[in-house]
């Protein structure tokens, strides 16, 4: 049956209330975008899927006011220490247990079914946010003024349609958004079979340990990962000849299992064959179709960056999606979100498929070279952030692309609080902008040593003045002089307040 109702008003649909769905949502709804997110399932999924997140999703999370309701769910991580088939550490990749430059841990660990309930649950704060379970998006039509999406109800039958500007695919590795892009993807050459086992420990088995495990073992590498509560994950390769449906069999996953653990110290909640991926979309986005999350990207697992990927999508995108339709800045500035996100998420997958040689032991040199040789110890891995590829950044000042720390209030709070998802001018003082009600009617707010002692000393350090944040917390632009500093006011405070790219 058609829904001849009278027409939503919506801006946006996004397809998919995963994680990146719904953090998205989550960031239009903060910035007053109207938004109906289709979602073809009709609760959370219940098993774990994704485990780990970092400290720049946290700050994510803290943006649309929800970390600190996650923060209770979570337990820190102590890191990953790779082990050979004997047992000895070849790569040690440990985690600070203090808080980062970001303000929050480096490594979080979670359940992603309580992740999710606390986001979808957020959604109910935006009164022009619209969320639809059970509704399976079919149809995506788009012409010079919008696209017409059209879904199924699919506990009625019933179809419906709505007109928004722009349509996001946050709807997985196999996006309908995608194929309506018509998008190849780029092959990164890993694609691995993998046995991932999540058991619930009926007794305390503390010698497991808290950190993640590689076993570079040539025979079956395999990795083990804590999780909250009483959960424990292997995932275990699955060998050439092994049949996929065989090998889940419980007898077949308790001998996987059995130099770890034994039915009397645990209970399977699942045992799946899962292969992992290493592909990039080539085309992001086509006209009022985007794509995010894993529509655009899959890696391996062996960073624990899949996540954490999709949710840097949404937060490089929002703030850009709400410029243009709210703000009136032009659509070519969406062309910015893949030029930037690409290079930084292509970095990621191959820095984790190096890691996956080293666990499969098929490159180990090529994997300890990612990391830090010590005298009579294990390499250590350190894992510097990408940079942004070009985009909105003036790229030929300092720490353009770069991310900027959060800083401690002088009241104590956190400065992303106080300045929400906006952009941030960074100065010594509060007389040092020229243009204080320009930047004030750009929407650009303004932190000095006066709120926070340490932005003083992080801009003296860098040899700049002022540094130009934008709402992802990325540096947009800086300057060294009054000069730059004028040239960087203009650059974002043009006569109809519209950024524009450099």
């Amino acid at each position: 049956m058609q829904d001849k109702s009278v027409p939503e008003d919506y801006d946006v649909v996004i397809v998919g209330r995963g994680p990146v769905g719904a953090t998205f949502a989550n960031l239009l709804g903060l910035c007053g975008v109207r938004t109906l997110v289709l979602e073809r399932e009709a609760r959370t999924y219940h098993l774990p899927r994704a485990v780990h997140f970092d400290d720049e999703c946290m700050r994510v999370f803290q943006t649309i006011g929800l970390a600190e309701a996650i923060l209770p769910q979570t337990i820190l991580s102590p890191g990953m220490l790779f082990l050979d088939a004997d047992g000895k550490m070849l790569l040690d990749w440990s985690r600070p247990q203090t808080p980062t430059q970001m303000g929050w841990n480096l490594s979080y660990r979670f359940h992603q079914p309580d992740l999710e309930d606390v986001l979808i649950a957020g959604l109910s704060r935006w009164p022009h946010v619209t969320l639809r379970n059970r509704c399976d998006v079919f149809a995506l039509d788009q012409d010079d003024t919008g696209v017409r999406v059209r879904y199924e109800d699919v506990s009625s039958g019933r179809l419906s349609e709505v007109r928004v500007r722009y349509v996001i695919g946050c709807d997985g590795a196999r996006s309908l958004v995608r194929r309506f892009i018509g998008s190849g993807m780029d092959d990164l050459g890993f694609h691995e079979r993998w046995l991932v086992i999540d058991v619930l420990l009926k007794r305390d088995r503390d010698d497991l340990g808290d950190y993640s495990i590689q076993h570079c073992d040539p025979r079956r590498p395999a990795t083990y990962v804590r999780g909250t509560g009483t959960r424990r994950r292997w995932e275990i390769t699955v060998l050439p000849d092994e049949d996929s449906q065989e090998v889940t069999q419980p007898a077949n996953v308790w001998k996987l299992l059995s130099r770890w653990i034994t039915p009397e110290d645990a209970e399977l909640e699942r045992a799946a064959v899962y292969t992992f991926h290493s592909v990039i979309a080539q085309q992001w986005r086509s006209g009022r179709l985007l794509l995010a999350g894993d529509s655009a990207h899959q890696t391996p697992p062996f960073l624990g960056q899949g996540m954490c990927a999709g949710i840097r999508d949404a937060a490089n995108l929002a703030w850009k999606l709400a410029s243009v339709i709210r703000d009136r800045a032009t659509p070519d500035m969406l062309d910015t979100y893949q030029s930037e996100r690409q290079p930084h998420v292509r970095e990621f997958i191959e820095l984790a498929i190096r890691l996956g040689g080293i666990i499969n032991t098929k490159a180990i040199e090529a994997g300890l070279a990612a990391g830090e040789a010590r005298a009579n110890a294990p390499v250590r891995l350190e894992v510097k952030k990408p940079l942004l590829g070009p985009g909105l950044v003036l790229g030929d000042l300092p720490l353009a692309g770069h991310l900027v720390p959060q800083f401690e209030l002088n009241d104590g709070r956190r400065s992303d609080d106080r300045t929400g998802y906006s952009h941030v001018l960074l100065v010594e003082t509060a007389a040092a902008p020229p243009s204080r009600l320009a930047l004030s009617q750009a929407g650009i707010e303004i932190l000095t040593s006066d709120d926070a002692e340490g932005v003083g000393s992080w801009l003296r350090e860098h040899g700049i003045i002022a540094a130009l944040v934008r709402p992802d917390r990325y540096v947009r632009g800086s300057a060294r002089n009054g000069t730059e500093l004028d040239r960087l006011i203009a650059a974002i405070t043009p006569p109809t307040h519209v950024p524009s790219a450099a």
